[in-house]
């Protein structure tokens, strides 16, 4: 028990205060700008790099209100999924999905083939994965 409790102190203890030195980071100031620039780009593109299952494409007429309908069908069976319509002259898309990876997304068109057979994925920018908090864990 005393070895036990002398490793402890001089792994632990007289350790801890070589990790509690100030650290100083010198850089290029390029790099700052770098950083500024990339953030302001995250801003305008509102997303992140992703991939989607289009289940709908269609131009013409009724194209936005089949869309729609398409959209709504689609919610009404998979709610925990969102499904977004957009418009790509001439085109309205109906894209299914928020997924980081194109395993993830090739497994959710499996998931709804039978449904939508002409499906496939594509990659779109997507929402940001939300987090758990801290505070959700504790609960």
């Amino acid at each position: 028990m005393k070895l036990f409790l002398f490793v402890f102190y001089v792994l632990v203890i007289n350790t801890s205060s070589v990790f509690s030195q100030n650290v100083k980071v010198t850089a290029d100031p390029a790099i700052e700008q770098l950083a500024i620039t990339h953030a302001s780009y995250n801003k305008i593109i509102k997303g992140v790099e992703g991939y989607r299952v289009q289940i709908f494409f269609n131009s013409g007429n009724e194209a936005r209100k089949s869309g729609e309908s398409v959209r709504g069908a689609f919610q009404s069976k998979y709610p925990e999924y969102n499904a977004y319509l957009s418009f790509d002259q001439p085109y309205f898309k109906v894209r299914a999905g928020n997924f980081r990876t194109r395993i993830e997304a090739e497994c959710f068109k499996k998931l709804i083939e039978k449904d939508y057979p002409n499906s496939f994925v594509v990659k779109d920018f997507i929402e940001a994965p939300k987090f758990i908090k801290e505070q959700e864990i504790e609960e």
